[in-house]
């Protein structure tokens, strides 16, 4: 039959005794009433069958037997605190935090099935994700606010760091009644250009994308512009106009045939969606493991 062990708390306060001379004192240190340590003293002399403390008018002192005990209890309480210690450790490991910030159609498309494998693997791990446009991403990273962004500007400030993790391609779509869904022939750089449009607001990826392949055009004045691509999408289909939009956020509609997509001619639209990050050209830690996750994804 195993012996019982003794009491850890029991075993401080016995250390605490021989470190500060008296019960008394022992018992403040430890945060106990007296007499509940005197008791405590006496349960573990009685658990290890010898005397540990001579008690007398002046207070208690430790035995011959006690101060042997006090020895090995010393490396015992030691590696109990060292014990806590390392729990303590493990458990701030376990809580882990990581900001991401997305624009807008990665943080629809994508960045949720990427969080959740890093979640999938690492349960302890608590993440931020905020969502704002490209320009606001970049400002975000270069001020340290967040561990990493992911954008779908075509390109990047100077100073920070950045990986393609995927790609995608903007497209024109119009509903299925709009004349341009009967053309025979694709709309011209031109055409679109002097074509008023459901379009994101300025310092969007998206947006920035489809400034930069018409700069050789005169612009016609946004129908609307809107935040978000569910919201372009949803005016597109109550038919509020033509609309620029990524596949990735009409891939259904398309597929359903709601939407139509309108071929332009000499247009390329393909475009990068990346990881960006400051100081360091290679991320570690959870941030690291994040981006590898997204280059990583089917897409």
């Amino acid at each position: 039959m195993p012996r019982p062990l003794p009491d850890l708390g029991a075993l401080a306060l016995l250390v605490a005794v021989d470190e500060l001379g008296s019960l008394g004192a022992a018992a403040r240190q430890v945060g106990v009433a007296q007499p509940n340590a005197s008791r405590t003293v006496k349960g573990l002399e009685r658990d290890l069958g010898v005397p540990l403390l001579r008690r007398g008018a002046r207070g208690s002192t430790l035995t011959p037997q006690g101060t042997v005990v006090v020895h090995w209890a010393r490396r015992v309480v030691a590696d109990a605190d060292r014990l806590l210690d390392a729990a303590d450790s493990l458990r701030e490991a376990r809580q882990v935090e990581l900001t991401v910030v997305a624009s807008m159609t990665v943080a629809e498309h994508l960045v949720p099935a990427w969080l959740g494998e890093l979640r999938a693997r690492h349960d302890g791990i608590r993440i931020h994700l905020h969502v704002q446009n490209s320009t606001q991403t970049f400002e975000r990273v270069a001020d340290g606010t967040c561990d990493v962004g992911f954008v779908e500007s075509p390109s990047v400030p100077r100073g920070l760091f950045s990986t393609t993790v995927a790609h995608d391609r903007l497209v024109v779509v119009v509903t299925a009644d709009h004349p341009w869904a009967r053309r025979r022939r694709p709309l011209t750089a031109s055409e679109l250009a002097a074509t008023s449009l459901v379009e994101r607001e300025p310092g969007s990826g998206t947006r920035t994308t489809l400034d930069d392949a018409l700069s050789g055009h005169d612009r016609a004045q946004p129908l609307l512009e809107l935040s978000s691509g569910a919201a372009i999408r949803a005016s597109v289909l109550a038919g509020v106009g033509p609309a620029v939009i990524s596949t990735l956020a009409v891939a259904d509609q398309l597929a359903v045939g709601s939407l139509r997509a309108v071929p332009v001619d000499g247009l390329s639209l393909g475009r990068r969606l990346r990881a960006v990050w400051r100081a360091l050209r290679r991320l570690e830690g959870p941030a690291g493991e994040l981006v590898t996750i997204a280059r990583s994804w089917p897409t």
